[in-house]
């Protein structure tokens, strides 16, 4: 069977498509740069929000535990009992260089004393400060939330771009480029039989001019 030939045109497009693949690994290298110190910021954002909620788990801690003590335990169940609905929320999108990225839009757990479900003439301030402690217990709980959902997807996206990064730089370009050099070899072969094939068929012909 005989051996098909490259063409000239064949590398032309494999040329093509070795520039491409360079200027989509350039973009892919400068999308993983960026998203890597988006998520060295995020990060340094959670470590912030991670030890605000734990302060204010022990203040509400701290709270709770005054307030059982000096108003009663069933004092404070009861209040406990008042609360009529768990905080709402509503997850959106936004856009981190390509990334969609999940959002916890909440509404503030922590209200005024005039907005809460219990009356508050028959508690006490110490009941009311354990009550607003939890309500911004939960709203930095939401918070530690979002940003730890945001991280993942970042972490996850940051992983799948190097490992595309990775795969042009050490196999698919590596691969195509050495396609080329033998394509160019094997064309350059061709070039120097067809002179030689050129130089036969001309002596041949000067020869058959002189006899």
């Amino acid at each position: 069977m005989a051996e098909v030939q490259p063409t000239r045109m064949e590398l032309i497009k494999l040329r093509r498509r070795i520039a491409m693949a360079k200027k989509g690994h350039d973009l892919l290298k400068m999308k993983r740069d960026g998203l890597i110190m988006e998520f060295r910021t995020m990060l340094e954002d959670a470590k912030r929000v991670i030890y605000e909620m734990v302060d204010r788990y022990k203040i509400a801690q701290q709270k709770l535990a005054l307030a059982m003590a000096a108003d009663g335990v069933i004092a404070v169940k009861s209040i406990a009992l008042s609360v009529e609905k768990p905080p709402t929320f509503t997850l959106k999108r936004k856009n981190i260089m390509g990334v969609v990225v999940p959002v916890i839009k909440r509404e503030k757990v922590r209200k005024p004393l005039s907005e809460r479900n219990y009356g508050v003439i028959g508690t006490t301030a110490r009941i009311d400060e354990a009550v607003e402690a939890y309500e911004a217990l939960i709203d930095a709980i939401l918070e530690v939330a979002e940003i730890e959902t945001t991280l993942k997807r970042l972490l996850e996206e940051i992983d799948r771009t190097k490992r595309r990064v990775n795969a042009l730089e050490y196999k698919i370009i590596p691969e195509m480029e050495e396609a080329a050099r033998f394509i160019t070899f094997k064309l350059e072969e061709m070039d120097r039989e067809n002179i030689i094939r050129l130089k036969k068929i001309k002596s041949k012909k000067a020869k058959a001019a002189a006899s």
